[in-house]
């Protein structure tokens, strides 16, 4: 039986939790400060609750971090304030750069494995992926928590960021994608042409994100694709609604412009359009990037 400290049992963190205990291992909590609803969670899953976080990590071989990324460095502070000499598990949604600085903040000598968890709360049915990146020894100890449980170890990397990377990299889509279709029902909304709207998505088929080799196609028309998601910019601002997204797509595909009507090009070198044009728009000197 292996112990491990779970700060803090969200439902995120309280389903992981449950697979650990599922798995027949010790999960140890912290309720000081902690809200009603997490108390709630960490009794159904089955954890153990520690009186401060120093007696937590007195007894526990891993600490697993699964908290709101904007929680992620003060947590890390935290368990290095104390000394923590075991295995770090950061499993939350960070930029590759902050899981660099949190190895860097825990303990010398300490282990750290940068997870990334994509899928709904595993449980009752449902399966989540749980990618680890780190040394041998520290994600085979991480993966042993998760045998045969709803949670599929997948291991992506010797080097701590490369896991949060691939979670970057799958957010920046989804989740704009997602807010996305929520400025666009608003728009048809105001103009009364949801149900149209709506219709239309229905018989699209979405491969995007999983077939890369459409993407030289997409750089081929940016240049019709920028001035066209500058109307819709205005569009937007006509109807009240946020123009950001837009206004940033614009920017993204005049990247491109060198490449009209170029559909012939290799992937490779159309995502590298987009690194060197980002080098060209804002300069060596310049980090706030164009427009700001």
């Amino acid at each position: 039986m292996t112990t491990v400290t779970v700060l803090h049992p969200g439902t995120m963190g309280a389903a992981i939790t449950a697979e650990i205990v599922a798995g027949g291992h010790e999960a140890l909590w912290v309720p000081k400060g902690r809200s009603e609803n997490t108390w709630r969670r960490a009794r159904e899953v089955g954890a153990t609750a520690c009186d401060s976080l120093a007696e937590a990590l007195s007894r526990t071989a891993i600490v697993l971090s699964v908290c709101p990324p904007q929680a992620a460095g003060t947590v890390a502070a935290a368990v290095a304030a104390h000394g923590f000499a075991g295995l770090y598990v950061d499993v939350n949604a960070i930029s590759p750069q902050r899981v660099r600085r949190i190895s860097e903040e825990i303990r010398p000598g300490s282990a750290v494995v940068d997870g990334a968890v994509f899928g709904q709360p595993p449980g009752e049915g449902r399966t989540a992926r749980l990618y680890l990146a780190g040394a041998n020894s520290a994600v085979e100890l991480v993966a042993s928590l998760f045998t045969d449980s709803a949670l599929h170890v997948c291991r992506v990397g010797d080097t701590p960021g490369s896991a949060s990377a691939l979670k970057m990299a799958f957010a920046s889509y989804q989740k704009a994608a997602r807010t996305l279709a929520g400025v666009a029902h608003a728009l048809a909304d105001a103009h009364g042409v949801g149900d149209q709207l709506t219709a239309e998505a229905e018989v699209m088929i979405s491969t995007i994100l999983s077939d890369p080799d459409y993407l030289p196609s997409v750089a081929a028309r940016a240049w019709r694709w920028a001035p066209e998601m500058e109307e819709v910019a205005d569009t937007l601002r006509a109807a009240d609604l946020p123009t950001d997204m837009a206004e940033a797509t614009a920017r993204v595909l005049a990247l491109w412009e060198q490449d009209k009507d170029r559909d012939d090009v290799p992937v490779v070198h159309t995502l590298s359009q987009l690194r060197s044009g980002r080098s060209r728009q804002t300069g060596p000197d310049d980090k706030q990037g164009p427009g700001r």
